[in-house]
């Protein structure tokens, strides 16, 4: 359990890594002659976004199997599927709670972790280049909060504490 943990745990870091650095990024378009435009409007953002949620769902899977064969996948809803049961209800409970109410969806009765994942299942693949279609609009906030999420979710699954050291007794 403890190489498994270790592992889950720096999948994890590198997710709230990414969103943090996504959430960095500058708000407006840059002005002036030559000068790019903001990392958003590129489809930058939500590429990263969709990276974060990909490595907090391996980080959940990682955690919940003892299987060095994790998914290579880079399909959100196929990730989600292959979760426990009971952090998939984990999840979903916690998404009907504290996400649903703040970002409804008019086209899903019982909106679900499922339907946004489902929804974005290929964003990362879809948002890594501007010049190509998209199949489907990305929603950033409740993606976003989703993602906050399941960051916290895992952040109880566990607790550090620190070792001792024998040389300072």
């Amino acid at each position: 359990m403890n190489h498994r943990l270790t592992t889950a745990i720096r999948i994890h870091e590198a997710a709230k890594a990414v969103l943090h650095k996504t959430r960095t990024f500058p708000n407006q378009a840059l002005s002036g002659h030559g000068q790019l435009p903001a990392m958003r409007e590129m489809g930058v953002e939500p590429m990263l976004l969709a990276l974060s949620m990909e490595l907090a769902l391996k980080a959940w899977f990682v955690f919940d199997f003892d299987d060095p064969e994790h998914s290579k996948s880079h399909d959100l809803s196929r990730l989600f599927s292959r979760l426990k049961p009971e952090s998939q209800k984990k999840l979903g409970e916690t998404f009907k709670s504290t996400v649903a109410p703040h970002h409804p969806n008019i086209f899903h009765v019982d909106y679900g972790i499922e339907h946004l994942l489902y929804q974005h299942k290929d964003a990362f693949v879809d948002w890594r280049y501007m010049h190509e279609s998209k199949s489907t609009m990305f929603e950033r906030s409740a993606f976003e909060a989703t993602l906050d999420m399941v960051l916290r979710e895992f952040d109880k699954r566990y607790y550090t504490v620190p070792a001792p050291l024998p040389w300072l007794s």
